[in-house]
C-alpha cells in the first residue's frame, strides 16, 4: 500500500472515531537535539535542559478525588496559574519528571497525576467497575481538580493524557484555559472503530488485537516489564533511554488494577467491552467528534512511532487560537520526556493564548 493510501485510511478511521495514539512501526527521524517548527515562531522562554537532568519529582502526595484516591506531584507556588500534566500507556508521571521543575520555575503550579490503574492511584471502592471509557477519565481530572479547588487550568499530555486533555476541552470547557495535546484531537468511539483497515494499517493495532483475547491479557500481565518496554521501543525508535528511565516508570504498572484498566481501554475502543450507562450522554456527545473551542497547541515528534494523523487531517477540529509544531531531532512518542523544553514552551506560550 502506498504511503498516500495508508493516510488515507488511517485519517478515515481516526474521524469515524477510531481508537487514537496506537504504537506502531517505528518512522525515520533525524538525530540530534530537539527543535521546534512552529507556524507561529517565538523566541523561547524556557532555558535549555538536557533530557533526563531530574531523576525524582519529589514527594508525592495524595487526594481522594472522585473515585480515586489519586497519588500526584505537585511543583511551584500554590497561587500560580495551575497546569496539570497528563501521561499515557505504557508511561507514568515521570514522563513530566524535567517539564515540572521548568515550569514550576516559571511560576506555574504544576500537578502531575497518575492515571486510574498507575503508580499510587487507587480506586475508593472494590466495587467501582475498572471502566477505562474516555469520559470515566476525563471525570477523574475534573475531581480532581475540585478536591483541589482548581476552577481552571490548562491542561497538557500525550497519549491518553492528550486524548483526556481533548475530552475536557470539549465536554468541559469552562475549566480548561487551553490545552497542549501531542498528536492533536484523539477523541473516538467504539462505533467509529468498526471502519476496517487495509492489512498494513490494521498491523499498527496490532496490540489492540490481542488485548482482546484472554491470552493476550496474560501474556501482558506475565511480560508486562518486557511489553512495555518494547511498546517504548517502537513508539520512540530513536529514543536512547536506559534501563534507570524505563525502571523508575516500570514500578508504577504494578497498581494491583493496571491490566484491567489497560485491558478495558482498548476492548472498549474496538466495541469488545462495555462501558458504564452513567457515561452513556457523555459519550454520545464524544461519538459527535466536537470542536475544540479553547486555545490548543498540537505537537508531534518527527520520529513518533506511534500511529497518527497528519496536522492537517484535525486541524479543523480547532477553532480556538491555535499553533501546530513539529518537534524534530528523533523526538518520538513520549514527547514530553524526549523533547521537555518544547513541550514545556507550549505550555507557557498556550497560556498567552
Amino acid at each position: 500500500m502506498s504511503t498516500d493510501d495508508f493516510d488515507v485510511a488511517l485519517n478515515r478511521r481516526r474521524f469515524l472515531g477510531t481508537a487514537a495514539m496506537t504504537m506502531a512501526a517505528a518512522q525515520l527521524g533525524m538525530i540530534g537535539s530537539a527543535t521546534a517548527q512552529s507556524g507561529n515562531k517565538r523566541p523561547s522562554s524556557v532555558p535549555a535542559i538536557k533530557p533526563g537532568t531530574n531523576t525524582s519529582l519529589g514527594s508525592l502526595k495524595q487526594i481522594d478525588a472522585g473515585l480515586l484516591s489519586v497519588g500526584y506531584a505537585e511543583a511551584g507556588p500554590s497561587d500560580g496559574p495551575a497546569v496539570i500534566l497528563l501521561h499515557g500507556w505504557p508511561y507514568d508521571i515521570y514522563s513530566f519528571v524535567d517539564v515540572a521543575p521548568l515550569l514550576a520555575s516559571a511560576g506555574y503550579r504544576v500537578i502531575v497525576p497518575y492515571l486510574r490503574g498507575y503508580g499510587t492511584t487507587s480506586f475508593l471502592s472494590s466495587a467501582t467497575m475498572r471502566n477505562a471509557q474516555q469520559s470515566a477519565v476525563g471525570l477523574d481530572i475534573i475531581a480532581l481538580m475540585d478536591a483541589l479547588k482548581i476552577k481552571k487550568a490548562i491542561i497538557a499530555g500525550f497519549d491518553w493524557g492528550a486524548r483526556t486533555a481533548d475530552v475536557m476541552a470539549v465536554l468541559w470547557p469552562e475549566r480548561c484555559k487551553a490545552i497542549v495535546s501531542v498528536s492533536g484531537y484523539l477523541i473516538s468511539s467504539p462505533a467509529g472503530n468498526q471502519t476496517p483497515l487495509p492489512p498494513q494499517a490494521a498491523s499498527a493495532f496490532w496490540y489492540q488485537y490481542y488485548f482482546a483475547t484472554e491470552v493476550g491479557k496474560a501474556g501482558y500481565a506475565k511480560y508486562l516489564a518486557e511489553f512495555n518496554k518494547f511498546i517504548w521501543h517502537q513508539a520512540s525508535p530513536k529514543w536512547d533511554f536506559d534501563d534507570a528511565t524505563y525502571n523508575r516508570t516500570a514500578a508504577s504498572f504494578n497498581n494491583p488494577d493496571h491490566v484491567d484498566i489497560v485491558m478495558h481501554d482498548y476492548r472498549w475502543r474496538l466495541g469488545l467491552a462495555d462501558g458504564e450507562r452513567k457515561y452513556d450522554d457523555l459519550e454520545k456527545r464524544l461519538a459527535a467528534l466536537p470542536v475544540v473551542t479553547v486555545p490548543a497547541i498540537t505537537m508531534e515528534g518527527d520520529s513518533n512511532g506511534a500511529i497518527h494523523a497528519l496536522s492537517t487531517a484535525y486541524r479543523n477540529k480547532f477553532s480556538g487560537k491555535y499553533d501546530y509544531r513539529l518537534i524534530t531531532g528523533g523526538v518520538g512518542h513520549n514527547l514530553p520526556q524526549e523533547a521537555p523544553q518544547a513541550f514545556a514552551q507550549a505550555v507557557i506560550d498556550v497560556n498567552g493564548y
